[in-house]
């Protein structure tokens, strides 16, 4: 079952206009909320990052009461163990082009199963960057297309990831994903100045496990102690491989903020 604009309906009959702002130009944002049997977690902070990429972007305000009633209907209608619950919301129906119309925007929301994540993984450098002066830096939108070459890259990599340096050659983050290091001991992550996103998970990382926000050159991927990610269906997923470049996995500091991270999460649904 699919909520779209207000109500619940068949997969089948679920449809979006071609000249729908969102399919056209990718004009639109989206959040991907963790669902455990029925039940979502952090679901506020998803919502609240969907109310400041729309505003990033220019779209009017969700109404997040009904964007939670959508979520609660597909979770009900929908059970299942695991499950990735996609938010989109987008400009809806304009002209063909970059300018907007006047339609109200299109809001849908779907349900589908999702696998737990192993503890270890491996990454990939690209040779593209990320623009941290762009105008839709650090907003969620569904303009993916580089993610998706980058991604493409990583997996003929035998990688599941692929890391980001921006136009300065600082760390900046994944295609659907947070990067942590440990350097020297300590827990660090790229500012949102960088360019990435200002991660759920990352958040909730940087509070509970004690990490850092810096500045970190690129080449620290092959210089770190340590080396993890952060995102709502990973949580906290070690590093084994960047390249060819091979790290312990988990290490101690990432092995305490698996636990840390598992055991928070299990006491506060929605932190």
């Amino acid at each position: 079952m699919i909520w779209l604009n207000g109500a619940l309906i068949e997969e089948s009959a679920a449809e979006v206009s071609v000249f729908d702002h969102g399919l056209t130009v990718g004009d639109g944002v989206f959040e991907t909320v963790k669902a455990v049997h029925g039940q979502t977690f952090a679901l506020t902070r998803h919502l609240d990052r969907l109310a400041r990429s729309a505003a990033g972007l220019g779209l009017p305000a969700p109404d997040l009461e009904e964007v939670r009633k959508g979520c609660q209907a597909v979770l009900a209608a929908t059970p299942m163990p695991l499950g990735r619950l996609r938010i989109t919301y987008t400009g809806g129906v304009a002209p063909l082009g970059s300018d907007r119309g006047d339609a109200p925007p299109t809001l849908a929301i779907a349900l589908g199963a999702a696998t737990a994540r192993p503890d270890t993984t491996a990454v990939a450098t690209v040779p593209w960057t990320r623009n941290e002066h762009s105008a839709v830096a650090g907003l969620k939108t569904t303009s993916y297309a580089e993610n998706v070459v980058a991604l493409a890259h990583a997996h003929r990599q035998g990688a599941s990831e692929a890391l980001f340096a921006n136009t300065a050659g600082a760390l900046c983050e994944g295609t659907g994903s947070n990067v942590f290091v440990v350097l020297g001991g300590r827990l660090l992550t790229p500012p949102v100045a960088a360019g990435c996103l200002a991660g759920v998970t990352r958040a909730l990382v940087v509070d509970w496990c004690e990490a850092e926000e810096a500045d970190l050159p690129y080449q620290v991927l092959r210089e770190a102690e340590e080396v993890f990610l952060t995102s709502t269906l990973r949580d906290v997923q070690a590093v084994a491989r960047v390249d060819d470049h091979q790290l312990p996995a988990p290490g101690p500091v990432t092995a305490r903020a698996m636990a840390a991270f598992a055991a928070r999460a299990a006491d506060d649904l929605d932190p």
